[in-house]
């Protein structure tokens, strides 16, 4: 989920919203200030009414956004990389690089989330109690019940123990405490995920039908997210299984073809494009240094009149915005990279940041569709805390695959000085280069 806004940064974590959030707002905001306030606290103006729908919905959004902060700071303890946090339509995500390396710290990364929310509901109940207490304005404290209510319930709903919901994090370490396998445990909590979204979805039709509308059309909705939210993690945690073991530089492309950030537009298209059936052209300097990478999507863009002054650098992903990766880190943990403005590509650095190697998505596929084919059988699925620990070495790398290789950059442009055989691709033909 992807921020529309930034908000800035909370410990050192990027925290934004997504523009779907407006959409809760508004409804937040008018089913209080018309409905629920009105009723509950008759003879206000409407913009006392509004006013109070505006700061309780504020104050919903930074209860989640305290749901999820929990849930970073914890993983960070863990060693688990936060990459942000994102409010959107259906509450708040925390996108972490990485896994659980115990049960028990999938289970404190998991619980943290709802004990938060239910800590939220207690000050507020709090604060509701207090108001009325020294006789303050009743919609004052009406604002505080409600969001203790909704605290309290956010609490109990996560609980519930079906993935991707916090319960069913809390069931898969439960799960994987007992029986010793990660897999096992997360493809049973994200079927438990299906099965209570598809009853979301039921419920949802028949209050539908019942002539109750929106809160029906909104049940089946979240019903429909954790279907496709718990098929996801099934399938990422059988992909990690089938992908156990395997380092980048076992299955990386290299050599590589790749392009000085001076060229034009034309020169790549005849040089490479044309002549290579590849998707993917690093940027590097003389040195072999990374610079950037340009995908045929960049290319495309280009208008027709302007490839031939137009230069790699000023169309190309920029090497800061490229995720990278080593030789020898597992396969597993870069997945969580792939992604951005490289269309899924992972640049593969060695010593000094010089460029080694690329990892596409093809090489994935590929990979996914071979494993029972490598040498010694296919991998074992990993069992407990192995599932993302690193592998260096690993089992039957074959011969002349997962070594770097030194290469040589190409000369600038304005040398036309051919690139050098050290470029060459010599691992097929596959489009996703």
């Amino acid at each position: 989920m992807r921020s529309s806004l930034r908000l800035g940064r909370i410990d050192g974590i990027p925290v934004g919203l997504n523009v779907s959030v407006l959409f809760i707002v508004v409804i937040l905001v008018f089913g209080l200030a018309f409905g629920r306030f009105p009723v509950a606290f008759p003879g206000l103006s409407l913009p006392v009414y509004l006013l109070a729908g505006l700061v309780s919905a504020v104050l919903f959004l930074a209860s989640l956004l305290a749901h999820e902060l929990a849930h970073a700071v914890v993983a960070r303890r863990h060693g688990i990389e936060v990459s942000g946090i994102t409010l959107w339509l259906l509450g708040g995500v925390a996108e972490l690089r990485g896994e659980p390396r115990s049960p028990g710290a999938d289970l404190k990364i998991a619980a943290v989330g709802p004990a938060t929310s239910l800590a939220a509901g207690v000050v507020f109940g709090l604060a509701a109690w207090l108001v009325s207490g020294i006789g303050g304005a009743p919609l004052l404290a009406g604002m505080f019940a409600y969001l203790a209510g909704v605290n309290v319930l956010l609490a109990v709903f996560n609980l519930v123990p079906a993935a991707p919901l916090d319960g069913g994090r809390v069931l898969r370490a439960v799960l994987w405490a007992r029986r010793g396998d990660r897999v096992g445990a997360a493809v049973t909590a994200a079927r438990a995920g299906r099965t209570f979204g598809y009853t979301l979805i039921a419920l949802g039709f028949l209050q539908v039908v019942a002539g109750l509308g929106f809160q029906g059309l909104w049940l089946a909705m979240i019903g429909v997210f954790l279907v496709n939210a718990a098929g996801a993690e099934e399938q990422q945690a059988q992909v990690g299984a089938a992908l156990h073991g395997i380092r980048v530089a076992d299955v990386m492309s290299a050599p590589l073809i790749v392009a000085h950030p001076d060229e034009t537009v034309t020169g790549l298209v005849d040089r490479i494009v044309m002549r290579h059936r590849l998707s993917t052209y690093p940027l590097v300097d003389e040195r072999g240094g990374f610079l950037g990478l340009v995908t045929l999507n960049h290319l495309r863009e280009v208008a027709p009149g302007e490839r031939a002054t137009t230069r790699l650098r000023d169309i190309a992903c920029p090497a800061e915005d490229v995720p990278t990766a080593r030789p020898e880190e597992a396969l597993t943990e870069v997945l969580l990279r792939m992604g951005g403005c490289a269309d899924g590509r992972v640049a593969v650095l060695g010593p000094g940041g010089h460029l080694i190697g690329l990892l596409t998505p093809g090489d994935i596929s590929r990979t996914l569709r071979t494993v029972d084919l490598r040498a010694g059988g296919p991998y074992l699925a990993p069992r407990g805390a192995d599932l993302t620990a690193p592998y260096p070495g690993g089992p039957g790398t074959p011969a002349g695959r997962g070594r770097p290789e030194t290469v040589t950059p190409p000369s600038p442009p304005d040398r036309a000085t051919p690139p050098p055989a050290g470029f060459r691709h010599d691992r097929g033909t596959s489009p996703d280069r």
